[in-house]
């Protein structure tokens, strides 16, 4: 018999004379891989899988018009498809589309967003909407406005337009507003002041004759809050006036009766503004235009990148920026994961090496007489240590493979439960495990072997 041959039939040996010590070494190897492994499967599937997750509370990307082009021409549909290719070659990405108005009710100014209802609803799937989107002739209201006027499903609702109203570009308006985090946030500002100056104690049913003073306190309000919000550029002294007051018109109710198809409410912004098709809001105003907001929810983990590369493009005359509340909130949440990864991982480690480390350790007190006539038998401490080396790499190595394999059971079952997603099996992460788990086992076994090669085999004799 050869050298190797003898030299594996004492390991093997050794290993099955002591099975139950052999067991703790493999045991404690295989519950370090399965953490360990489960850890980094979790690791690397989590960010993608939350950002999809993010994804669903709405846009990370807005594009708006420059100032220089930000009249009411707004985002023409050609400008929309080219912007939305550049997205989309990063990645996947969802998008939507809104073009804002100023409108009445009651007299009362708000904001109406023309939209396509399939768009949004893909989009915002956070929404809560009690009804249905809108269609045509029907409306979907904010919680908001149908709390203030008194709203439900199924309610008539008569919207006015005026071109005074919507003086001043949309579109500048709703770019204008940098760094807010949400456009919904940006254009809708405005009406949320607005509509607090409702006519509260003024009977609209009522003989307008001795309102005089309320209507025209109730224009004055508009006409400020109008002027402060960028949505007109006239002041009460340049409005039309009768008898030295500002004319009634603002008191006119008049306008095109929609139905309440149903009421949004997210807790936002949006809860203040009035969602219609486009084809509706084309035909309440007599404009056809290009929109004024592009959301966009972008796949791409290069965010930054991109809204460098679209703003780098002038001839586009469009600027876009993230939606800081989705991404900041994105990177936190995954930054925080996986800095508990890598606590978790030290910690199972540590335990790793002290379990492996233990046990090595028993195995070389009950071999302590063997390894002494050994050494007096003309076997070296180098041949005494590779021979322990390679037994603690072989409880790693077992340990290892059954760990990765009860690991990605374990990964597979947690994504299944929280993101009801499966992952896909990493060949070159269970190889890493299992060299790994080798390693750890053979770095464990260092001072018992250290010890182990130190015996002085006339002290073990002696004994004997």
């Amino acid at each position: 018999m050869t050298n190797t041959g003898m030299f594996f039939r004492m390991l093997f040996s050794a290993v099955f004379r002591r099975r139950s010590r052999a067991m703790m070494a493999v045991v404690a190897s295989l519950v370090g891989a399965a953490t360990l492994f489960c850890l980094a499967m979790i690791c690397i599937a989590v960010p993608q899988q939350m950002n999809e997750e993010m994804r669903a509370y709405g846009a990370n990307l807005i594009v708006t018009p420059t100032e220089s082009t930000g009249d009411k021409a707004g985002i023409d549909e050609s400008m929309v498809q080219h912007t939305t290719e550049m997205v989309k070659a990063k990645g996947s990405a969802k998008y939507a589309t809104y073009r804002y108005e100023n409108v009445r009710v009651n007299a009362s100014p708000y904001v109406m967003a023309g939209v396509d209802a399939a768009q949004v609803k893909n989009l915002n799937h956070h929404w809560v909407v009690d009804g249905k989107w809108p269609s045509s002739g029907k409306v979907l209201v904010g919680r908001d406005i149908a709390d203030a006027i008194g709203l439900k499903v199924g309610s008539a609702i008569t919207i006015g337009y005026r071109a005074s109203d919507n003086a001043s570009s949309t579109g500048t308006s709703a770019s204008s507003n940098e760094g807010t985090g949400s456009a919904n946030d940006e254009t809708s500002s405005s009406s949320s002041q607005n509509s607090s100056n409702d006519m509260q104690g003024m009977d609209m049913s009522g003989d307008m004759a001795g309102m005089d003073m309320s209507g025209s306190s109730s224009s004055d309000q508009s006409s400020s809050s109008q002027t402060s919000n960028g949505q007109s550029g006239q002041s009460p002294s340049d409005q039309p006036t009768q008898d030295g007051r500002v004319s009634s018109d603002i008191m006119d109710t008049s306008g095109t009766e929609f139905r309440v198809a149903g009421i949004v409410d997210t807790g936002g912004s949006e809860d203040s503004i009035i969602y219609a098709t486009n084809a509706d809001v084309n035909k309440l105003t007599g404009v056809t235009r290009g929109v004024d907001v592009i959301e966009y929810s972008a796949g791409t983990s290069d965010l930054a990148g991109l809204v460098s590369g679209i703003n780098e493009m002038t001839s586009m005359h469009v600027k876009a920026q993230q939606v800081t509340k989705i991404t900041a909130s994105d990177t936190r949440i995954i930054t925080m994961l996986q800095t508990l990864f890598w606590v978790v991982s030290l910690v199972v480690l540590v335990l790793t090496l002290v379990g492996v480390g233990t046990t090595i350790s028993s195995i070389v007190s009950q071999r302590r007489n063997e390894i002494g006539l050994r050494k007096a038998l003309g076997a070296s401490s180098r041949a005494i240590g590779i021979e322990f080396y390679i037994e603690s790499a072989f409880y790693g190595l077992i340990g290892g493979l059954i760990g990765t394999a009860i690991g990605y059971g374990l990964a597979s079952w947690l994504c299944v439960a929280v993101f009801e997603r499966s992952i896909v099996f990493n060949w070159w992460l269970a190889l890493i495990s299992v060299v790994f788990s080798a390693l750890v086992a053979v770095v464990a076994s260092i001072p018992p072997v250290h010890r182990a090669t130190r015996i002085d085999p006339a002290v073990v004799l002696r004994e004997e």
